[in-house]
């Protein structure tokens, strides 16, 4: 590992934001009174506070790294994900598409919407499983992608420290989001989209000037050829198409941006917050995106570092990409700057973290525990569970990130692992909301089909055997499996809904869930 520009002063600049959350945290205790203001913040989120928060929560350090990760493997190729994924929020801007209908029903999570819906309370148990399984393992290689850019900034060079940095990260998370729920995950995410917004721009501003623009097109033509600027060629259609419905899924069905929609002040808000959140959602791919560009130029040009990173043959290294842009940074940033940046990744880090483990705890108590107890839970039990959840979570997350060996880009992890929830929830809610005839039956049909998605991950269709008969298939991808997941789930979801139909029609109810209005 090369020496590191960060000091004193850097640390320094680390420790002050870091306490400064934990404050913020202890501080907005007080004004935690109910479910309602612990998840969605008492709804009362307004559009600009709205676009930074949402922005800044998917604008997370593990987002950081695994755009980097896929700059750095396909080149100026990678930005095809962020443009897809920003035409889509426009899109739900827009139109409303599925947020609009959520937020006007006052839920506070999707599987609350399976059981007003299609009057089901065992479905929305089930909804919530689901859902809070796929999250939970969808996020289970945060910790050591926020380790890895901590040590490979710092310039840490026992690779044992990595666990002691997950440790602590994870327990000063939990911290403050178990003290302030939603209030707090939003002050921080604001405090965040400031930072790291300002951090990442001086970072991009920085590496061209050193490297110069001429030379990191070189060397992308150099190490990728063409499929390093045309996406067709480097990932190839079907591909593109799951990007673009991943896109559409971050925005609209992924229950950590939905809680922003739900936790909006009106209707009219929720239409302003996407669309401006569009740009947002491409920046966040697209910076990051071409800090990996600049870090394979580094290495690449750098004959000291370029065999950590390449192989003879010039080829990438998958297993070193991931740490390729912190360990960049950490060579190329100035004192004090490389400590800015790397307070605003810090703040990146925890904004996502309390988010998503203040989600995936809320949809184990709202979801699966109330409905058990049918709704006879008080609201100080309420709080109590879902702050118990949060420690279980943080726990088996800390866990999973030390045992489990990344062996495929994580951004492709985190697609195939989300997809779990969100194949079968999209066709749930797209069906639900506009096609009448939807039925109870159909939506279990599609619940248990999107689980399919599963065999997208590598540990789950190597672990079964079933490589060689997916690649038979032409099923010989995670993009692929899941497009044909969705289809699936679908198909399923229709022909359930036809065959055996509700006997009545349900209605959509407006009065929200008494638990966390």
């Amino acid at each position: 590992m090369p020496t590191s520009n960060f000091t004193i002063l850097d640390w320094i600049i680390v420790a002050a934001y870091i306490l400064g959350t934990v404050a913020i945290g202890v501080y907005v205790n007080r004004f935690i009174h109910g479910m309602g203001d612990f998840l969605v913040a008492g709804r009362a989120l307004k559009t600009r506070l709205g676009v930074a928060t949402m922005v800044g929560s998917e604008l997370g350090l593990v987002t950081a790294m695994f755009m980097a990760q896929k700059g750095f493997t396909g080149g100026f190729a990678a930005f095809h994900i962020g443009l897809l994924a920003g035409i889509a929020t426009l899109a739900v801007g827009l139109t409303g598409f599925i947020v609009v209908p959520l937020r006007e029903m006052r839920i506070a999570t999707i599987p609350e919407y399976y059981e007003r819906r299609f009057k089901s309370r065992n479905l929305r148990i089930l909804g919530g499983l689901i859902l809070a399984l796929s999250g939970i393992l969808n996020m289970g290689m945060f910790l050591k992608a926020g380790a890895i850019f901590i040590t490979g900034l710092t310039g840490m060079t026992d690779p044992n420290l990595i666990n002691w940095v997950m440790t602590i990260m994870i327990v000063l998370v939990l911290l403050y989001t178990a003290l302030g729920g939603m209030v707090s995950v939003i002050i921080t995410d604001y405090m965040q989209f400031v930072v790291l917004s300002f951090g990442l721009l001086i970072a991009v501003a920085i590496s061209v000037y050193k490297l110069g623009w001429t030379s990191i097109v070189e060397q992308v033509t150099a190490v990728h050829g063409e499929g390093g600027f045309d996406p067709v060629v480097s990932y190839g259609i079907p591909y593109m198409e799951w990007m673009l419905f991943l896109g559409l899924i971050s925005c609209a069905v992924w229950q950590t941006a939905v809680m922003r929609a739900c936790a909006a002040e009106s209707a009219e808000v929720v239409r302003r917050l996407y669309k401006w959140s569009s740009l947002g959602f491409i920046m966040r791919c697209v910076l990051p995106q071409f800090l990996g560009i600049c870090a394979l130029t580094y290495f690449f040009q750098n004959p000291e570092l370029h065999g950590q990173f390449f192989t003879g043959d010039g080829a990438v290294i998958k297993d070193t990409s991931l740490s390729a842009m912190p360990v960049f940074l950490s060579q190329i940033l100035p004192i004090g700057i490389i400590g800015l940046v790397g307070a605003g990744m810090l703040a990146a880090f925890m904004s996502t973290h309390d988010t998503y483990l203040l989600c995936w705890a809320s949809v184990l108590v709202e979801d699966v525990a109330a409905p058990l107890f049918e709704g006879e839970l008080s609201q100080k039990t309420r709080l109590l569970l879902t702050r118990v959840f949060l420690v279980l979570i943080a726990g088996f997350l800390l866990i999973w990130s030390m045992w489990y060996e990344l062996d495929q880009d994580l951004w492709d992890y985190m697609a195939a692992s989300g997809a779990i929830y969100f194949t079968g929830a999209f066709t749930i809610l797209l069906g639900g909301i506009y096609w009448k005839r939807s039925s109870t039956f159909g939506a279990w049909v599609a619940l248990i089909s999107g689980m399919f998605a599963a065999l997208g991950t590598k540990i789950v269709h190597e672990g079964l055997g079933l490589t060689d008969l997916l690649s038979g298939m032409g099923l010989d991808s995670g993009a692929k499996i899941g497009l044909a997941t969705v289809g699936l789930s679908m198909v399923g979801f229709v022909v359930g809904s036809l065959l055996i139909p509700d006997r009545d029609t349900p209605s959509t109810p407006e009065t929200s869930n008494p638990s966390v209005s």
